[in-house]
């Protein structure tokens, strides 16, 4: 099966699992993003080929994120979402601490266990850890503010506008954050002129991986209406 359809797959039933979480309640659904948040900063060390271009495994469940968050913020409003975005940097952050301390113990002579294959899935650069922890703070809480807006000026109605205008314009952020912060800035302060990459490069990352998150971010539009099918009776 290539690549293509295996991520095609697995997005219709992220997207899904999502819907079936919702549906379980609140809580569930805190659960799941913090779940996610920490599932997609392993994956994203796996590199693999979409449509011709450059991505990571974490694609799809990072944006399986930002229809949890909407899914909160359509249902039980700004609060609520915004309660989950911390959960979910929390989490990462939590997640970032234990991994590097883990690397920091000494695996004993007899070690039969995954030693080498931890060091290499969690030994993330401080750049890309710190990068990773303010795109997702900053685009989140954009996510919650723009869906909540374009829901005032369209007085609750196009739905499929606010999701998918909100999510567009927040993982832009998150993308164009990510990668100037990683890739160019934090490298620059700490000097480490070695680790920056051209700006020609940054922007082919931006682009390439802006467009697998607009294909989720598509995906994800009939999934928000179905919500409204899998509401929790009690939340």
């Amino acid at each position: 099966m290539n690549n293509e359809l295996v991520f095609l797959f697995q997005t219709i039933l992220c997207l899904f699992f999502t819907l079936v979480v919702f549906k379980m309640g609140r809580s569930w659904l805190y659960t799941y993003i913090g779940v996610s948040i920490v599932l997609a900063n392993i994956f994203v060390t796996k590199q693999i080929n979409l449509f011709g271009l450059a991505a990571t495994g974490g694609n799809v469940l990072y944006g399986s994120i930002f229809l949890a968050t909407d899914l909160l913020n359509e249902h039980f409003g700004k609060k609520e979402a915004k309660k989950a975005v911390y959960i979910g940097f929390s989490m990462a952050l939590f997640f970032t601490l234990m991994s590097q301390m883990i690397l920091l113990f000494e695996a004993s002579s007899d070690d039969w266990g995954a030693s080498n294959g931890m060091a290499n899935i969690f030994s993330s650069t401080p750049s890309i850890i710190i990068s990773s922890l303010i795109a997702y703070l900053l685009s989140q809480l954009h996510d919650i503010w723009a869906f909540q807006t374009i829901k005032k000026k369209t007085s609750g109605g196009l739905l499929w506008v606010r999701n998918n205008v909100s999510t567009w314009l927040s993982q832009a952020i998150d993308t164009i954050v990510f990668s100037l912060l990683a890739f160019i800035i934090i490298p620059i302060i700490i000097k480490s002129s070695n680790a920056a990459l051209p700006i020609s490069t940054v922007f082919e990352i931006i682009l390439s991986t802006y467009f697998i998150k607009i294909i989720v971010a598509g995906i994800d539009t009939p999934f928000i209406y179905l919500s409204y099918y899998f509401k929790p009776v009690k939340a």
